[in-house]
């Protein structure tokens, strides 16, 4: 069970997105050995890097479509078929993923000064409706969090990016999530939530997830792999 975060929006604050603002997607290039390796077993590894393809593609194709001044993907290795046009692309840098994130918001706030929106590519359940609320709720907050159901996060915004504020949180723990939103209120943030998401993890996060997504090319690709009886 994930732990409790802190409540959803205050009751009268403005839901008017900001003029400019940008919405970051971190992730990895999705190679065979080095993306959704907790999906293996049951799944091959080419397997898993498909369902990690399919779900990167679901997720950028949803934000292409969500009216941000700027769309950027930050990115560990290189660019493949996936990436859909209109994206401005950057490299990952950093260590641990709490440097890769911090980063992330640095050089994306270097390249725009603006509201910035950070998510994964492990929620292809994502709707350009919370995007939309996301990027809104800048506009009456100073940060916006989304929880995953495995104690972590899948969503992060800032109105005015402080990329400190996620260095030496430890990352991929169940009180991930926690101590992060602990961060950001603890430095005097106005802190909004969205709904909590999963990520797709493991290989019943990965069937869960499909369900909800039907005719996504992420549903299509997990129909089309054969993970071992009894193993999710």
């Amino acid at each position: 069970m994930a732990p409790s975060v802190a409540p959803s929006v205050a009751r009268g604050a403005p839901s008017v997105a900001p003029s400019v603002a940008q919405i970051v997607v971190i992730a990895k290039e999705p190679v065979p050995g080095r993306v959704k390796t907790r999906l293996t077993p049951p799944f091959s590894r080419g397997e898993a890097a498909a369902l990690a393809a399919a779900a990167l593609e679901d997720t950028l194709r949803t934000v292409t479509r969500v009216p941000a001044t700027r769309h950027v993907l930050v990115l560990d290795g290189a660019p493949g078929a996936w990436l859909p046009d209109g994206f401005a692309v950057l490299p990952q840098r950093g260590r641990g993923l709490d440097e890769r994130l911090a980063a992330a918001f640095e050089d994306a706030h270097r390249e725009l000064p603006a509201p910035t929106v950070l998510i994964g590519m492990d929620t292809p359940q994502v709707t350009v409706e919370l995007l939309d609320t996301a990027l809104s709720l800048l506009g009456g907050h100073d940060a916006v969090f989304g929880p995953a159901t495995d104690g972590g996060f899948w969503l992060l915004g800032m109105r005015v990016p402080r990329p400190a504020l996620l260095l030496g949180v430890p990352m991929s723990r169940p009180t991930t999530g926690a101590v992060q939103l602990r961060r950001l209120q603890e430095a005097g943030l106005n802190v909004a939530t969205v709904p909590r998401l999963t990520d797709v993890d493991t290989a019943a996060d990965a069937f869960a997830v499909a369900a909800l997504l039907p005719g996504s090319l992420f549903a299509a690709t997990l129909a089309r792999t054969t993970p071992h009886r009894g193993s999710c």
